[in-house]
Formats: structure tokens, C-alpha cells, sequence
């Protein structure tokens, strides 16, 4: 149901409430027909069924079934030796994949403990799992939103949606309904979904979805009904044994008729043929992929790349396409001040993120902190209720994204945040509302007051003693900030009587000066960069999907050089419009998505996947699990990933490191090159095994070799050489060729 496109007064009567809350009568009959607000019980991590999976291969179904055929002929050495095999490559694989099973289920964490709601016309505190439809919940700045709510009062409500939406800044909310239809979650402005974080304000909304009903409860759906996507490797692997499966059988049924016809014993012809097969199976072969994918998975793991199951190693590899979410993945989720203009001069600002290191700069050279320029980083740094603060290595914010970025601004610029407050002492504020889209604050400064305005360059241009031609000349450098994909916010001030203690918006209407605007963008980490280069090299394309803005997404796009800046770019409601086989056609051409939910960017994977593409997936948010798991090896971050993304996934980047993923790129194709040398060479010797039992047949010569002998001469001769293969380093130039096609084997 479109909650948004409806008024107040209309979700008030389908809900069958008044707006005053619940009584306890009906909050039991809905509890009873709704069922609790939870997602579910996710089903625990069984060390049963990792270790039962060790076993699934064709391969090593050959070898159990050669076990039994020895031992019920009383072999029992032979048998020993070939479930030994059978063991330690089991041992191996369930060691490796339960070291990153260890954290099970986290969407249930999602859901808050408690929730503040208005029932029987009081407030009191419950259990959200008690929460139904219709109830009233009142939020307020630091609340974990514990349902998917249709807002009825906000006051400079601001909510965190970046782990459902992918969006850098947080969502203002407002009350009034919403015409359009099919609305992306991030632009349905008068929702809260679940899990989402209050950062600013407060509010009232009434439940509309709880459980498996809310917006995250639909994503855990997904997920659940999405079967496990099978590595190549595995695919290569599980093809070869059922070749050579086939040919053990047939070579093995030929021989013993053929013993039989030149008058060999029952026994001893199915000695001869049980010893055809094993030396024809490759025993040592899956040890050695296990091997090889093992030290694989410690080698990146040295480069904070943790693998958590052993044949993403491989898939990597043969990966043709990354699909990447923006928000803290190419970027750095952490906005920053990148131009100023102060009324006469355009500057450039340098740094990373949310840390002060950086310089302010002027024809590319270091500028020069003048009045002019002071003025507008002082009330950016001033007329601000953020804070930044450095905690071990890293620099937080407690606020909004937006205030940090302009306090960092200032600070680069060599302004000191006590001496500012002193010199010009705040002695009232108007707080930021959406509705108008500003916020002010007056100040005293020796025996004079000043007001300091921040805000749309739209609206504040208003309040200055500006031409028409001067305003649409800076509306004009404004919107060409925009088109960059930044966001812009003018600063103006003017000077009051010394005595005024206080102001209100009647206070905000003429009479100001123009100090400048800043233009900030939540910009690409540096090292993504380079590793999109190297993906360009290594013939692996990337893709952007995120829920960001359109002209945002296509300028961090062209930034990262993962398309033109004047490339096309699909967004949510084109996708909510295109049947598959027109977004088939698409995905082929378009490399940047925005404005997409959960499902598009599913919808986006599967039709890569149809396209034949071996598809690579990374994100942080809940809203990437979906699609992290439908794609051929998921790629979470470890710092500002959600539990839910790294359940989903095959691979963590402990460090948020985008660069990493061409390390593991190069990995996986080094591992696969060893296991092509290691099939190589066991199949000749496979191959003379057969031929010297085959001979001996022939001629009327004794059994050369007995079972276990054959797996002594494969195990110890063989397989020294080629578990030493899969220690091989990288062949030259294993990053400057392309993916090997899917069906290469």
C-alpha cells in the first residue's frame, strides 16, 4: 500500500484510529491477527551441514564410492588410504569455512529493544516486539526507528537512511503526501522505515508495516527465497569429475570384460579394474584445490580481505563485472567542503573526508585567509550545531554530515574553533527547519551584534541587497556547483544593534550581505580510483548502483573514471518502468544506476547474470544484501558495512578498502592458472597408470600395481609436485589480460 500518497486524515481512518493512540483492546487484537514485530528466526549456522558440504562434489563421491567397492572385497588398507584423502580434504574445507561462520543472523539485531508510543492517550515505553499497526511512536534525535511509520508531526525531523538507501546526507521528513507513484524509498519523505537513525528533531508516526511486512522485513525475504550461486570453480570442478567419472567407468567395465574373456578370476579382474579407477581419479585433486584455494584466502587475508568461503578465492578471478554501491564504498561516506566562493574568487579544497588535513587553494597555489574569505568559513564554522572530534585514528562526527564538512572547511583554512567562539560569542540561534532552509544565529562581536545566515542559495539570495543581475549571476555559479553533483549552501550576514539579545525569523528578511557559498561532496576515496584503473586493465568492468541522486552518482561516475560525465544514467523510476527484457538490453550499455531500491539493484544482477557476465557484487548497506547474494561472489565492508551486508556475502574488506578487490582480482586469477597446471599434470599420469594395467592385462602379465599402491605412487610422488604447484607465484602480466571467458575451462 502507497502510505505516502495518502493524507493524514486517510491513514488515520484504514488504520481505524483517531490519533490519540491505541487501547489495550485493540492493540491485542492486532497482535494476535499481525503477529510480533520481528523478521523471523534465522536459521542457526549448523557445523553439520559445513562439514556434509565438504563432501559434495562429484569427485570425491568417486573416491568414497572406490572406498567402499575395496573394502567389501576386504582391502582394507586400500580403503584406509583412499578415505584418508577423503578426510583430510574435508578437515581442510570445514576448518577454512568455519573460521568465518563465527557471527550468525544479524537482521533480527536491526530491530530496536523498546519503542516510546502513545497507548491509551499516555505515553509509555514497550517492547517493540509489541508494536502493531496503527500504534503512535514518537521519535526523537539518537532513536533507532523500530517499524516502518507514515509520519503525522515532525519538527526539524532528519533520519539516517544510508544503511537502506545508500544517500550520504541524512533525509529531511516532512507530513504531506506525495502525488507521484512508485516512489523509491529515499523519496518517500513522509515514511521512517525500521532500523533507520533519527539524527536531528523529533517526531510522531503511525506504524503502517511491522515484521516480515516492514521494508527491511521484505529485503530478509528476498534473501531467504535467493538459492546459493554457485563459484565457476565449482561448476569446472564438478564437470571435470563427471568426465572423468564417465571414463573410469567405461575404461574400468571394458577391462574387466576383457580379463574375464582371457580367463582371469571374478576377484581378481575387479581388483584389476577397482585399480584402473583409482589411477585414473585425480586423488590428490582435491586436496590440492583446496590447498591452492586456502593460500589464496591467506594471502589476502594479509591485505584485510577475508574470504569466507574458499572458491570466491577463484571467482574473483574470472570476474567481468563489479557492481558498486557509492555511498562508503567508492566514497568515503564522510562529506567535505571541495569549492569555496567568497564573491570574487572560486577556491579549491583539498583533504580526505572529515579529517582538518588539507589546504585551501587559489590558481592552484595556497590562498591567502583575507576578510573576505574568513567571513564565509567563519560562519560556516559558527552557525553550526555539529561537532568533529578525533577518536584514536579517526575523526567522528557527532551531528550532521553536512555541519562537519563546513567545520572541517574552517579549520583547514586556519581558523580555530575556541577562538571564534570567543570572539564572536553565540547569544541566540534559529535552529534549520525545511520548510524555510536555513538556520541562523546572532552572535556579539566587541560592542556590535551580527547574524550569520546559512542556507539554500535560493532563499538566502533573497535576503541580500543584491540586482537581479548580480543574483542570477551567483544562482548561476550555484547551479553550476549542483550539476557537479555538490551540495550547495550560501552563507550571508548582516550587522543589529549592539543591545539585541535575541531574533526570530521576522529578524530574517532584508537587509544582508553575501558572504559566499560552499559547495561539498561526499567524494571518492583515492584509492578507488586507482583500483578502477587497474580494473579497466585487467578487462573487468564496473558498474555504480547506488541510491544516491542521479547527478551525484554521475559526477562521482565520471570522478572515478567508471564512465563519461555525460553518460547516460538509468534511475529507480526508469527501472520501475522497464520489463526485464528491456533492462536486459540496458545493463549492457549503462554503467552508473541511481535513486535504486533494494529490488532494482536485484533486478540489475540477475540480468548481468543472464547476460552470461560473472558478477561481482560489493556494498555496505541492508540494502545491497539482496543482491550481494544473488550475485557470484558478494563483497561487504568490514568498518562501514552492516552485519546484514556481511551475512550476505562471500568476502569482507576489513578496511573498506575498494583496492583490495583488484589484489583479490589478481589472487584469484593466480589460483586458477595453479589448479590448470596441477590438472595438466595429473591427468598424463593418470593416464600411465591405466595404460600399464591395461598392458598387463593384455599380455598376461601379473598386476603391476595393487590399489594402494597406485595412491602411495599418486599421493607421495605426485602429489608432492603438485601441492607444489599450488604454491606457484603470479605468471607475468596476470592483470593486463582479460577475464577468461565463463565457459573456458
Amino acid at each position: 500500500m502507497m502510505w505516502y500518497r495518502m493524507d493524514r486524515q486517510e491513514v488515520l481512518e484504514i488504520l481505524e484510529t483517531d490519533g490519540h493512540g491505541l487501547d489495550a483492546r485493540q492493540v491485542h487484537q492486532r497482535l494476535e491477527a499481525c503477529g510480533p514485530n520481528r523478521l523471523g528466526e534465522e536459521e542457526q549456522i549448523s557445523r553439520f551441514r559445513v562439514l556434509l558440504h565438504q563432501f559434495a562434489s562429484p569427485l570425491i563421491f568417486l573416491l568414497l564410492i572406490a572406498a567402499i567397492i575395496t573394502f567389501l572385497l576386504r582391502e582394507f588398507i586400500d580403503a584406509g588410504v583412499i578415505l584418508a584423502v577423503v578426510v583430510i580434504n574435508a578437515v581442510i574445507g570445514f576448518t577454512q569455512e568455519m573460521k568465518a561462520e563465527e557471527g550468525v543472523r544479524s537482521l533480527k539485531k536491526l530491530v530496536v529493544a523498546k519503542a516510546r508510543v502513545i497507548r491509551d492517550k499516555h505515553e509509555q515505553e514497550v517492547a517493540a516486539a509489541d508494536l502493531v499497526p496503527g500504534d503512535l511512536v514518537l521519535l526523537a534525535s539518537g532513536i533507532h526507528v523500530p517499524a516502518d511509520l507514515r509520519l503525522m508531526y515532525v519538527n526539524e525531523l532528519r533520519i539516517d537512511e544510508a544503511m537502506l538507501t545508500g544517500e550520504s546526507l541524512p533525509a529531511e521528513k516532512s507530513v504531506k503526501p506525495i502525488i507521484a507513484e512508485n516512489l523509491v524509498p529515499a523519496d518517500q519523505t513522509n515514511m521512517v522505515f525500521v532500523g533507520t537513525v533519527v539524527v536531528n528533531g523529533r517526531g510522531r508516526g503511525l506504524v503502517v508495516a511491522t515484521g516480515q511486512q516492514t521494508m527491511l522485513g521484505s529485503i530478509a525475504g528476498e534473501m531467504r527465497e535467493i538459492g546459493q550461486v554457485r563459484a565457476p570453480i565449482q561448476d569446472k570442478i564438478d564437470n571435470f569429475a563427471k568426465l572423468v567419472g564417465m571414463l573410469v567407468v567405461a575404461t574400468s567395465t571394458c577391462l574387466f570384460l576383457l580379463g574375464l574373456l582371457m580367463g582371469n578370476s571374478l576377484k581378481e579382474m575387479f581388483l584389476t579394474a577397482v585399480a584402473a579407477a583409482v589411477g585414473a581419479i585425480p586423488e590428490g585433486l582435491p586436496i590440492v584445490v583446496t590447498i591452492a584455494l586456502a593460500v589464496g584466502v591467506t594471502r589476502m587475508a594479509k591485505q584485510n580481505a577475508i574470504v569466507r568461503k574458499l572458491p570466491a578465492v577463484e571467482t574473483l578471478g574470472s570476474t567481468t563485472v563489479i557492481c558498486s554501491d557509492k555511498t562508503g564504498t567508492l566514497t568515503k561516506n564522510e562529506m567535505m567542503v571541495t569549492r569555496l566562493f567568497d564573491g570574487v574568487h572560486d577556491y579549491e579544497v583539498t583533504g580526505s573526508g572529515y579529517e582538518p588535513d588539507g589546504r585551501i587553494l587559489l590558481y592552484g597555489a595556497q590562498a591567502e585567509c583575507g576578510e573576505r574569505l574568513h567571513r564565509l568559513l567563519s560562519i560556516g564554522l559558527l552557525c553550526n550545531e555539529s561537532e568533529v572530534y578525533q577518536e584514536g585514528s579517526q575523526w567522528r562526527v557527532s551531528g550532521d554530515p553536512t555541519e562537519a564538512a563546513l567545520i572541517v572547511a574552517a579549520l583547514k583554512g586556519g581558523l580555530q574553533l575556541e577562538f571564534e567562539q570567543e570572539r564572536l560569542a553565540q547569544l541566540a540561534m534559529i535552529p534549520f527547519e525545511s520548510e524555510r532552509s536555513w538556520m541562523a544565529t546572532l552572535h556579539r562581536q566587541d560592542d556590535a551584534c551580527l547574524v550569520f545566515v546559512k542556507g539554500a542559495p535560493e532563499r538566502l539570495l533573497e535576503l541580500c541587497t543584491l540586482d537581479e543581475a548580480e543574483r542570477m549571476t551567483l544562482m548561476d555559479r550555484a547551479s553550476a556547483y549542483g550539476m557537479e553533483g555538490m551540495r550547495v549552501l550560501a552563507m550571508v550576514w548582516k550587522e543589529e544593534a549592539a543591545d539585541k539579545e535575541s531574533i526570530g525569523s521576522e529578524d530574517i528578511v532584508q537587509g544582508f550581505v553575501f558572504a559566499g557559498l560552499q559547495a561539498m561532496i561526499d567524494p571518492p576515496r583515492p584509492e578507488a580510483i586507482e583500483a578502477i584503473k587497474g580494473c579497466k586493465r585487467a578487462g573487468t568492468r564496473v558498474i555504480m548502483i547506488t541510491g544516491d541522486h542521479g547527478v551525484t552518482a554521475q559526477a562521482i561516475a565520471g570522478e572515478l573514471g567508471i564512465a563519461e560525465r555525460s553518460a547516460p544514467v538509468v534511475t529507480g523510476s526508469d527501472l520501475a518502468g522497464m520489463s526485464d527484457d528491456e533492462l536486459y538490453r540496458r545493463v549492457a550499455e549503462v554503467s552508473v544506476f541511481a535513486r535504486v531500491s533494494p529490488e532494482h539493484k536485484l533486478r540489475i544482477t540477475r540480468q548481468l547474470v543472464r547476460h552470461g557476465e560473472i558478477v561481482a557484487m560489493t556494498g555496505d548497506g541492508v540494502n545491497d544484501a539482496p543482491a550481494l547474494k544473488a550475485a557470484h561472489i558478494g563483497i561487504a565492508m568490514g568498518i562501514a558495512g552492516t552485519d546484514v551486508a556481511r551475512e550476505a556475502s562471500d568476502m569482507v574488506l576489513a578496511d573498506d578498502n575498494f583496492a583490495c578487490i583488484l589484489n583479490a582480482v589478481k589472487e584469484g586469477r593466480i589460483v586458477f592458472d595453479n589448479l590448470r597446471k596441477v590438472i595438466f599434470f595429473l591427468i598424463p599420469t593418470g593416464v600411465a597408470d591405466i595404460f600399464s594395467i591395461v598392458a598387463a592385462v593384455v599380455l598376461g602379465l601379473p598386476l603391476p600395481f595393487i590399489p594402494a599402491q597406485i595412491l602411495w605412487i599418486n599421493l607421495v610422488t605426485n602429489g608432492m609436485q603438485d601441492v607444489a604447484l599450488a604454491f606457484e607465484p603470479a605468471e607475468k602480466g596476470v592483470l593486463d589480460r582479460p577475464p577468461r571467458p565463463p565457459g573456458e575451462g
